[in-house]
């Protein structure tokens, strides 16, 4: 894959008219006061938003620092996705990472969503929900079992709203309706757009099926083998959290109000009392002035796992002697802030490349875009990849011993993923390419979000503090050395692939690990920052009906809150989580 950096597009698309929604708080007409005040109008924030305001009594306010997401071609096309991904935009928060002791002391660009829909308008729309390990791990580790796989999948229903491609063919053997909802809200569908190189990966499926056998759906809760992806979009079109929770089905409701281009700053203690009841909020407006505003009943975090503990730091919420280093009076002293950070682990820009004998027509990104633009058809209308791999290392593997536990939540959880590019491509040298993706999802190393200063404004430090330990780096060569013989299969022959680019000066153990320290990248991923724990644990962020420990009136629903990373894409989760948290709420005012 190219990624192509286009200059933003604003055009006219026959969009839908919005209505609550205001582009400053001075904006916001007087009235009266808010039952809650969500900060972050991004995935999570957008569904507690909707799912609160379906009771006409409570009132709610959104605070979105970002713009708004409506006419930006690089946010509806989803073949463009990847134009947003590492660079700056103004529809980033554009952080780095600090230098990266484990990628030989490289920093990497960390995208995540400054726009209303949050990161599920720029990322790649996957929709992948993990396996039925993940939440029973994440059940186990906070002691309730609402989190569970069997009791979350209401949930996952709740979200998803599937829907026939773009292209409306059958898609008889690409998914499996029985793990499905046709109901919910969020679209979600498979490919609209057959790639060249499909029926090459199904048949080396089929060659291959004792490593790689074909699973007719990965969000069945065993992810595990090739499968056709899918996706969050609708008509060849992106499906956010901004266009179907805050879409114009919802958006009127006189209940709920959206802020645009506001700044959240800190979180502030509503009264004088000893107890801590942390439901007033600080923030800057679009015209640089500072406000703040108090929730009648609750106030939500959901910036995300990187922008969630970064306010709660800023307003004093976290190690005390961390927040006295940088002059933050502490307020509560809880450990756990901003640690526990894991993610994904991603060799994707630039992905693992292989030439091949083969001739073939660049596509004309100009007539690709203009038929988008005329129909919503083409190479833009879902993506540059039709087919995952999800696989796992060998449960007798040496790398896993007395010392070293397998990271993975299950025996039917992946550790590793392939994204099988769908179109030959052409390298720097100009020759012909056949490009993959390779992520180790099942992840050991743990990082942090610090803060640097005692001023809101300033950006986080980011430490996922990726590969620092062995376990991760011997699963990568684990999951490198299983490309190699998906690549292997006889279906490929033809092709006479060869190692292109860094890839192919790789011909030992040490060789491989170089390439890997030099070539991971960020992993989209974070989770586990503001992490939940069981009630009354001395570790921990939230109580698993994501209340704030020690503290009253402040709930965190987003990625953050996640003890363990999927090993799925977040997306899918984030929205189960967010629907559940909006039934905790609901009942806990009920």
């Amino acid at each position: 894959m190219q990624i192509r950096h286009l200059p933003f597009l604003i055009v006219s698309l026959n969009k839908f008219a919005y209505g609550a929604i205001y582009q400053s708080f001075d904006e916001l007409p007087s009235g009266k006061p808010y039952d809650f005040v969500v900060a972050g109008g991004g995935t999570a924030g957008s569904v507690i938003a909707n799912r609160l305001t379906e009771n006409p009594k409570f009132r709610v306010l959104v605070l979105e620092a970002g713009p708004s997401n409506e006419g930006i071609i690089e946010l509806e096309a989803p073949g463009l996705a990847s134009s947003l991904w590492y660079t700056t935009s103004p529809f980033d928060w554009n952080y780095t990472t600090v230098p990266q002791v484990g990628l030989n002391g490289r920093s990497v660009i960390y995208n995540r969503g400054y726009v209303l829909g949050g990161s599920s308008s720029i990322n790649g729309m996957a929709y992948t929900r993990g396996s039925a390990d993940d939440y029973d791990r994440w059940a186990a580790a906070t002691g309730d079992e609402g989190w569970n796989w069997k009791n979350m999948l209401p949930y996952i229903w709740k979200n998803e709203h599937f829907v026939l491609p773009g292209d409306g063919h059958s898609i008889d053997g690409q998914f499996n309706p029985k793990y499905h909802s046709f109901t919910g809200i969020n679209f979600v569908t498979v490919t609209g757009y057959a790639r060249p190189f499909d029926n090459v990966y199904l048949q080396a499926s089929k060659e291959l099926e004792n490593e790689f056998p074909f699973d007719l759906d990965m969000n069945d809760g065993t992810p595990l083998g090739l499968c056709w992806k899918q996706a969050t979009i609708v008509n060849g079109t992106r499906s956010s959290a901004a266009t179907s929770y805050l879409g114009p089905r919802f958006i009127n409701r006189h209940n709920l109000d959206v802020v645009l281009n506001t700044r959240v700053s800190r979180v502030l203690k509503s009264s004088h009392h000893k107890s801590i009841n942390l439901r007033t909020i600080e923030f800057m407006s679009a015209n640089r002035t500072l406000h703040t505003i108090t929730a009648q009943k609750e106030v939500i975090l959901s910036l995300g796992s990187i922008g969630t503990p970064h306010i709660l730091l800023n307003s004093g919420i976290g190690d005390k002697e961390d927040l006295k280093k940088v002059g933050v009076k502490s307020v509560l002293n809880l450990h756990s802030v901003g640690k526990n950070l894991s993610d994904h682990l991603y060799i994707m820009e630039p992905p693992i490349t292989w030439s091949i004998n083969m001739t073939f027509s660049p596509g004309n990104a100009t007539a690709d875009l203009n038929q988008w633009i005329e129909n919503r058809t083409g190479p833009l209308s879902f993506g540059y990849t039709n087919q995952y791999v999800w696989g796992r290392v060998h449960d007798k593997s040496s790398i896993f011993n007395a010392t070293t536990q397998d990271p993975a939540a299950g025996s039917h959880t992946p550790h590793y993923e392939f994204i099988l590019y769908g179109s030959p491509n052409i390298s720097p040298t100009g020759e012909a390419i056949l490009s993959m993706t390779v992520a180790v999802v099942t992840i050991t190393s743990r990082g942090y979000i610090s803060i640097k200063s005692n001023n809101p404004f300033d950006k986080p430090l980011i430490d996922p503090a990726y590969l620092t330990e062995d376990t991760d780096v011997l699963l990568f060569k684990e999951a490198i050395s299983s490309a190699k013989r998906f690549i292997g299969a006889p279906v490929f022959k033809d092709l006479m692939l060869r190692p292109q680019g860094e890839f192919e000066n790789v011909t030992d153990d040490q060789t491989l690990e170089q390439f890997i320290r030099n070539n991971v990248g960020q992993g989209f991923h974070i989770v586990g920052t503001a992490s939940m724990s069981p009630r009354g644990a001395q570790y921990g962020v939230v109580d698993p009906d994501l209340l704030l420990k020690g503290a009253a009136g402040l709930r965190i629903v987003d990625a953050s809150v996640m003890p363990y990373v999927p090993s799925g894409h977040t997306q899918a989760p984030t929205y189960a989580i967010a629907e559940r948290a909006a039934d905790l709420i609901k009942h806990a005012w009920l």
